[in-house]
């Protein structure tokens, strides 16, 4: 008997190829999309749960109130911070400090850009990193020990036994020698503290020591003691900043600082999904995992929804064999217990493909999310029961149904074909609208996400970042000033460069100060320049002039300020010949002599704020913008990189075009960008499979009505127009529910964006068009079959 009901199972499913394919390609990808999301989500939950004392731990965090009210939370302290809470807090047992920065390592005669970390002695006990040699006690105890993962002493050493191999770090614009001291695994790649190579913090306490408690720039870490009252802590961490630090903070006034500091603790597991704390590395946004987790969950569900619906339609398909089945002998239960095993068998075969597509297509998801996933992430005993719940679920209500309604038709109705299958199939309808409203949801926002895309990508910046060069020479000393030797060649070897239209020197890295103007304290964006960076950034004057050397003043007593100072100083008119009063901490006045057009120096999701650029010639610059012409290109880099080995040897050769640089700025909205409109393709095309289930059905129940119609001389496309409108009042109910939700996400979304395109009704036709056209597509099929068939056949049994 059980042969006999696999043998007439799989003839159904070769009889039925495209019901069976559709059905079982429906629930596969369904479930392969929500494997690939549950796995993603895991990995974000689950950052850092490896750390043994991660209930214990806390990263030491500072809120900073500005003169003008905004509060910014940084997860950084200064380096004193650390040791002072441990000394005077009783419930902190211990912490840690990892700082990482950037580097040029020599090996040989070679030499490497690398990210190297500065970590307490302690980094190894308190974090839960693997030492595959070394002691985790003291393996940072030296002021020269090196700790390398198993990929760096792979890369310089060619094996993981480097114990006693040495590397030289440029500290200072002076190579030091490190000793490796220990190896150890490479970092999980679910872990925020990531490190390829650590330096001991202890060589930074006795070469830079820094007593400030204001100038934050450490990742700090303590433990608590596991009775510690959090809130009591956060008390005596603010108490302690006050007591210590109120000398400074008394200094600090007189060049008007008046910001003021909140001490806080996070605990360890709560900093991967913050992304409102500054300074968290490899922060994930936690909006994007619930918009994962309810597409995954809406997907499974209709898949499965849809699987129950077609399963039923095809059944509707098998009365005959029914009723033939029951006048032979057929017991109820043994139709049921075929129909149930039939169920299965189709549901065993998709959560089969399921697994096979998720494995197929992690390297690509993989790549989309920027992770390492691994489908042996599922393998926990509360997911795999969780899946296994849902296949016996799924089948069981995929084969219940129709067992129940088939086993119980009258054999002698179901052979004259005078059974009818009764009922407006509400559910069924309620699930398309369901279906086709998330899926014109996704259409929505995918289309603005798009819009804002391009317009973040293409907007007029105020400044032309096309061909624009920019190359790091690493300069921080007084040696290089502006009007050193090494300065004056470099500059004038890069004008002399094939293709080279204009160079100018620039300030590396980005300074933020305070400054005073009409008697107005200002946070500026500090930006230390020559003569030559307007016309090499292309930048316009609004008035005034641009720095000269027929005016020697300049270099000390005058600055060129943005429109955007002039507006928070609260200036009417002209700005220029008026005075900077105050400026980072000094108070010799400074005359303005140029304002410039805003430019975006930042992403558009940030506001332009006030910029005063200055020629000090007491500050080095470190950094080259080189515009180049397009044709000229390959001739030019091969000239700027030949200048720089001659010059600066011992330094590797990096530089990034400008316009990749601004492109950086939107690598998550890029990013997600492509993950939305691939969970948009799949959501339409699960909802596409449950429209085609219920026109089948529904053909299915016309199909005597459509005969008789065309006997009485209605013509295909009446029919087909018949056929499909109910379906189309479904879609567009769809569309009034999608209307408001996608709004409303979108206008939460755009917010992140200081500047953003507007929401315009366009892009909501656009996807009406789009989801009413993929609708007809998917009932035309059925429609235009049913509507072609010969009436003979349908009024036969009449």
């Amino acid at each position: 008997m059980l042969f006999n009901y696999l043998k007439i199972a799989l003839r159904n499913l070769l009889r039925s190829k495209v019901f069976s394919i559709i059905n079982i390609a429906g629930l596969s990808i369904g479930l392969a999309c929500c494997m690939l999301i549950i796995l993603y989500t895991k990995d974000e939950v689950s950052f850092d749960a490896f750390q043994a004392k991660k209930d214990q731990l806390y990263r030491v965090t500072c809120t900073i109130q500005q003169t003008d009210g905004t509060r910014n939370k940084l997860g950084i302290a200064a380096m004193v911070q650390g040791p002072v809470f441990k000394a005077n807090i009783p419930e902190v047992q211990d912490f840690s400090r990892v700082q990482e920065r950037n580097f040029i390592v020599r090996s040989g005669s070679e030499t490497f850009h690398e990210k190297a970390s500065w970590a307490d002695k302690n980094f190894f006990t308190l974090f839960s990193f693997p030492l595959l040699q070394g002691n985790p006690k003291t393996v940072l105890s030296d002021l020269h020990s090196l700790v390398l993962t198993e990929e760096m002493a792979e890369k310089y050493f060619g094996t993981t036994q480097a114990l006693g191999k040495k590397l030289e770090f440029e500290i200072n614009h002076t190579f030091e020698t490190f000793v490796v001291t220990g190896v150890a695994k490479n970092a999980p790649q679910n872990s925020t503290i990531q490190f390829k190579m650590l330096l001991p913090f202890l060589y930074q306490e006795v070469h830079e020591k820094d007593a400030s408690w204001l100038w934050l720039s450490y990742p700090t870490y303590i433990l608590l003691h596991p009775s510690a009252n959090l809130q009591a802590v956060e008390k005596k961490l603010n108490q302690a900043y006050l007591r210590f630090s109120q000398k400074e903070r008394n200094e600090a006034r007189k060049h008007g600082f008046k910001d003021h500091f909140h001490w806080g603790l996070q605990p360890f597991m709560a900093m991967h999904l913050d992304t409102g704390t500054e300074y968290t590395p490899r922060a994930g946004n936690p909006m994007y995992s619930y918009i994962l987790l309810g597409i995954a969950a809406f997907v499974l569900i209709i898949a499965c929804i849809n699987f129950v619906n077609l399963t039923v339609a095809q059944s509707l398909r098998r009365r005959k064999e029914i009723g033939i089945r029951k006048v032979v002998g057929g017991q109820r239960s043994q139709l049921m217990r075929q129909f149930l095993g039939e169920s299965f068998l189709l549901c065993f075969v998709a959560f089969v493909l399921a697994i096979i597509l998720a494995e197929a297509s992690l390297p690509f998801f993989n790549k989309l999310a920027n992770k390492q996933l691994s489908l042996s992430y599922l393998f926990d005993y509360k997911l795999v029961l969780g899946i296994i719940a849902l296949f016996l679920i799924t089948g069981f209500a995929a084969g219940f149904y129709p067992a129940l309604v088939l086993s119980g038709f009258d054999p002698l109705k179901t052979l004259n074909n005078r059974f009818r299958f009764s009922g407006k199939n509400s559910l069924a309808k309620g699930l398309v609208v369901l279906q086709f409203s998330l899926a014109t949801f996704l259409i929505i926002t995918t289309l603005f996400i798009y819009s804002q895309f391009d317009y973040l990508t293409h907007k007029d910046l105020g400044y032309n970042d096309k061909n624009l060069l920019s190359l790091t020479v690493g300069w921080s000393s007084q040696e290089d000033s502006p009007t050193s030797l090494r300065q004056q060649t470099f500059t004038n070897e890069f004008r002399h460069a094939p293709g080279v239209t204009h160079v100018a020197p620039i300030m590396d890295g980005d300074w933020l100060t305070i400054s005073k103007a009409n008697g107005v304290d200002l946070d500026v964006a500090y930006k230390h320049i020559d003569e030559h960076f307007l016309s090499t950034m292309q930048i316009p004057l609004v008035e005034g002039r641009n720095f000269s050397p027929a005016y020697p003043a300049d270099s000390t007593q005058s600055v060129i300020v943005n429109e955007a100072f002039v507006k928070k100083a609260g200036w009417k008119g002209s700005a220029i010949g008026r005075t900077i009063d105050f400026l980072n901490g000094n108070d010799t006045k400074l005359a303005i002599v140029g304002v410039v057009k805003d430019y975006h120096y930042g992403s558009l999701k940030e506001k332009i704020g006030p910029v005063l650029f200055s020629p000090n010639p007491s500050l080095p610059f470190g950094r080259f913008l080189i515009r180049i012409q397009p044709d000229q290109l390959p001739q030019a880099l091969a000239s700027i990189e030949r200048t720089y080995r001659k010059l600066n040897p011992y330094r590797p050769f990096q530089y990034d075009f400008m316009e990749q640089l601004n492109y950086k700025n939107y690598k998550e909205e890029a990013q997600w960008k492509q993950i939305i409109t691939l969970g948009a393709v799949l959501t339409i095309f699960i909802s596409c499979i449950g429209l085609f289930g219920l026109a089948s059905l529904s053909m299915q129940q016309r199909t005597k009505e459509i005969g008789i119609r065309k006997v009485m001389g209605a013509s295909v496309l009446q029919l087909s127009q018949l056929l499909s409108q109910n379906f189309l009042t479904l879609v567009l109910i769809a569309f009034i529910i999608a209307i408001p939700a996608a709004w409303y996400a979108t206008h939460l979304w755009l917010e992140n964006f200081a500047y953003r395109i507007e929401i315009s009704w366009q892009i909501f036709a656009v996807a009406a068009l789009l989801t009413t056209l993929i609708a007809l597509v998917t009932i035309s099929f059925n429609t235009i079959r049913t509507a072609l068939a010969n009436p003979v056949n349908s009024l036969r049994s009449e």
